[in-house]
């Protein structure tokens, strides 16, 4: 194969994994382990690889226990992501537990891309009805978009999808919405519905990772999936030699922007200003 034929495909497909880690709680170089071994089997069969939220520590609401884990922007955890993108040659998308030069906590996103460049995304839509806006702090700006391999890409975090103006595709912005989530098993149906309806009405597709295993707010059965914009589940269903659950599709362009241009509904949405 010459180097031309190796090299990824501007505006082709792209080869997105969900892993649905059984995080250990607050075991952050175990969990870093066990995500680094789940990359590395798909390394050459993914362009982009997703880990659930908080994939490196679970998701903690003591605020102490959050405040000793928490790093910056720039910590392990992204040097990690860093680099194995860059050995595995694809983006890893995830969220962490970020401290900023204020003290404050964020409920962090990030797409890093093999290059290094890293796009970060706050979660706006805290969890409130489980006390995580006591923690931390909510993100004010929108999601922001990702350029990778010829696709936009936008993240949110997991009770962002419950809120369909936040994540609103204006005039066709992004081709994949990303959802990392640590969304147990007693509201798996909702979240089910939710990727197939911000699927269908910003026609894009969307990945929702989500963890296995189970955790103090309940149990998490394996329910990632990824959602073509005609609202099917297009994922297959894989795991590694360690039995972490993937779910593994190929995302056609061409097949998306000729629906679009076949029933062009994202161009009739109403305007919304947010607050």
């Amino acid at each position: 194969m010459t180097e031309s034929e190796s090299r990824p495909l501007l505006n082709g497909p792209l080869t997105v994994a969900a892993i649905g880690l059984d995080i250990l709680p607050c075991d952050k170089k175990a969990n870093l382990d066990r995500a680094s071994a789940a990359i590395k089997e798909l390394s050459g069969h993914a362009d982009v690889a997703i880990l659930p939220e908080m994939f490196s520590t679970g998701f903690i609401l003591d605020s102490g226990e959050a405040r000793a884990l928490a790093e910056p922007s720039d910590g392990p955890t992204i040097e990690w992501a860093i680099a194995v993108a860059s050995s595995c040659n694809m983006a890893v998308a995830g969220s962490f537990i970020a401290l900023d030069h204020d003290g404050r906590l964020f409920n962090k996103a990030f797409f890093t891309e093999p290059s290094g460049e890293t796009t970060y995304y706050d979660k706006r839509h805290l969890f409130a009805p489980g006390g995580e806006n006591k923690v931390y702090t909510p993100g004010t700006e929108p999601i922001p978009l990702a350029r990778f391999r010829g696709w936009n890409i936008a993240i949110a975090v997991c009770y962002d999808l419950r809120f369909p103006v936040w994540l609103r595709n204006i005039h066709g912005d992004y081709d994949l919405l990303i959802v990392v989530a640590e969304w147990p098993d007693s509201r798996a149906y909702a979240w089910r519905q939710l990727l197939i309806a911000r699927a269908i009405e910003n026609q894009a597709y969307v990945a929702g990772c989500n963890r296995c295993g189970k955790d103090v707010f309940g149990t998490y059965a394996g329910t990632s999936a990824i959602i073509d914009p005609k609202g099917i589940d297009i994922g297959t269903e894989a795991h590694t030699p360690d039995g972490t659950q993937c779910v593994v599709s190929r995302l056609s362009r061409s097949a998306l922007y000729d629906f679009r241009d076949k029933f062009p509904a994202y161009l009739h949405g109403d305007m919304f200003t947010l607050d």
